[in-house]
């Protein structure tokens, strides 16, 4: 990770007037979301603000938890006098960092039995992830719809849209591919349990297991959002 994102500008801009966090990496942008911020995408960069129609108290109390928040997990922040205090706040991992755990139990399991568990969480029928993000979707549907402004309704018809047309397809796929693993009681042919046990015949004297070394993992990343556009140059006469 590059030492500049690590680093984050927080403070009030002088021309527009609004509270701006500059900086750091999509860790730092998810404190920030999480304090309130909104994502702010422009073509040559990504910066958050606070929300509008907030007073000045208000700003600037979310403006310290911000940089509290940022600075309990090392983050370096240069801040506005008036945001730059003492505060810490503890770090607690969020919801979603349990999700991505089973994907680590995935990449560790060596039985086919072991990911069927994993994609039980995820599609199990009473509780499992999928189906509360479907009551979260439906839930947000029936608060937009009586919203009352214009666009409200159309935007509670495609979060219900979200959860009957692509939730419930990746339900399906997935609870399909779990009882799938889970009548197979297969070993994976390329993993296997580790024994710290190593050979007789092996050559290196520090070795403490005859496993072989793990192929690398491919870096993910969200999707970039797309590029706005330029406007049109303009015909000179």
């Amino acid at each position: 990770m590059a030492l500049a994102d690590r680093h984050l500008n927080l403070g009030r801009d002088e021309h527009s007037g609004e509270v701006l966090a500059r900086g750091g990496d999509l860790e730092a942008h998810s404190i920030l979301q999480r304090t309130g911020f909104v994502p702010v995408v422009r073509l040559h960069e990504t910066y958050h603000r606070l929300p509008v129609g907030f007073d000045a108290a208000e700003e600037q109390r979310l403006a310290i938890r911000a940089v509290a928040r940022l600075r309990a997990v090392s983050y370096h922040v240069e801040a506005d006098e008036a945001f730059d205090t003492e505060t810490r706040e503890p770090h607690y991992l969020p919801l979603g960092s349990q999700v991505t755990h089973l994907a680590e139990l995935i990449r560790e399991a060596t039985t086919s039995d072991e990911v069927s568990d994993v994609l039980t969480e995820l599609t199990a029928s009473h509780d499992g992830v999928l189906i509360a993000l479907g009551e979260v979707l439906t839930a947000a549907a029936s608060f937009y719809s009586d919203l009352g402004q214009a666009p409200d309704p159309h935007t509670a018809k495609r979060l219900q849209d979200l959860v009957e047309h692509r939730l419930s397809v990746i339900w399906s796929d997935l609870t399909h591919m779990r009882n799938d693993l889970a009548d197979r009681h297969q070993d994976h042919p390329q993993r296997r349990a580790c024994a710290a046990e190593v050979g007789p015949d092996e050559r290196e004297a520090s070795a403490v297991c005859a496993c072989p070394p793990p192929p690398p993992r491919l870096a993910t990343s969200p999707a970039a959002p797309p590029a706005a556009h330029a406007p049109a140059a303009r015909p000179r006469h």
